[in-house]
């Protein structure tokens, strides 16, 4: 097992269950590496939630709440998101939504923030501008096996 504990972004399990796509196959190798214990990986309830949003809007509720399951899964730690945590979002909202930043990638990193992780896996540029965050790619991750 790797001796970094990664957050796992909401895109990784999209891209990987996806239609084809240029992240498709990294992501699955990803999601792969962590089923066979060389990648740790934790995620936090908004993860969740996203998962079970995006299919909602497009109505396919089964296979929401399976892809939701299966991630929980393989997946263990889901990191609760506190009232600090949000007040921590709100503050990162405040710096980092004028540069792009999205309300709900504050509130990962406001999580990210209280449990010392420092590293993300995901395809979304905008967690870069986030100090103290680092973004991994997973088509770097992927191209560097």
């Amino acid at each position: 097992m790797s001796e970094k504990r990664y957050f796992l972004d909401v895109n990784v399990p999209m891209y990987a269950a996806g239609k084809s796509h240029p992240y498709k196959d990294a992501c699955a190798w990803v999601l792969t590496e962590v089923a066979q214990g060389r990648m740790e990986a934790v995620i936090d309830t908004e993860i969740i939630q996203e998962i079970l949003y995006r299919y909602s809007a497009i109505n396919q509720w089964r296979v929401g709440a399976q892809m939701a399951q299966n991630l929980i899964d393989l997946i263990p730690v889901v990191l609760p998101v506190t009232i600090q945590d949000m007040q921590g979002a709100i503050s990162l909202f405040t710096t980092y939504a004028p540069q792009g930043v999205k309300a709900r990638d504050v509130i990962h990193a406001a999580v990210m923030q209280s449990y010392e992780l420092t590293h993300i896996i995901s395809s979304d540029k905008h967690f870069d501008r986030i100090g103290g965050i680092v973004r991994v790619d997973p088509q770097e991750l992927f191209a560097g096996r």
